[in-house]
């Protein structure tokens, strides 16, 4: 399972942008990572600046270069607007709806969850994170002491974040459920989408 193992921070400093989650680091030092940071006023191409709003959407979902372009073509194929397309796909997989739920505090956390066979969907062990979901799927923690557990601990600690009104929670059970696609204005993407359609139609 390819993952980007790296150092976060320095991804989160390069972009000027909390990629992985707040962190008061980033704060502390809100320039750019390495000797030259602090003195850094490089501009950028409009190459540059799509390169950078599609490192932005890479890393934030957590998928390598492979991966996201395979989200790009596939959002080129449907009807609408290809960014809003291409956000609903990286919105609605699985990984990342276990991470809106709440029973994973990070989308490397939920991918990990997913993969090791601790969540059902309509019923059904699921272990594939890019698992597209649908309208009415019904997402599940598996029912067993250690899965339950882990997703307690760690919706315990995701109470700051509140689940997308796309989506219903029932806490009791540890079931979620897709109401319907999101919109772009509820996904609030972290980087210009626009930029990264442009970037790969080149």
């Amino acid at each position: 399972m390819a993952r980007y193992t790296g150092p976060r921070v320095r991804i989160s400093r390069r972009f000027g942008t909390p990629i992985f989650g707040p962190t008061k680091y980033l704060e502390r030092r809100s320039y750019g990572p390495g000797v030259h940071g602090p003195k850094s006023r490089r501009k950028h191409t409009d190459f540059g600046l799509g390169l950078i709003e599609k490192q932005k959407l890479k890393y934030y979902y957590g998928l390598l270069e492979r991966q996201f372009r395979g989200v790009y073509e596939k959002a080129l194929k449907r009807r609408g607007v290809t960014g809003e397309q291409m956000l609903q796909i990286l919105e609605t997989r699985l990984d990342n709806v276990v991470y809106h739920l709440g029973f994973a505090n990070t989308r490397a956390a939920a991918r990990q969850m997913v993969a090791h066979g601790h969540v059902l969907v309509n019923g059904r062990k699921v272990n594939i994170p890019s698992f597209a979901l649908k309208v009415n799927n019904v997402v599940e923690v598996k029912h067993n002491n250690v899965s339950r557990q882990l997703a307690t601990k760690n919706m315990e600690m995701a109470t700051s974040r509140s689940v997308p009104d796309w989506m219903l929670l029932n806490k009791e059970e540890f079931k979620g459920t897709v109401m319907r696609i999101p919109t772009r204005d509820e996904i609030q993407p972290i980087a210009n989408e626009q930029a990264v359609v442009e970037f790969y139609s080149r």
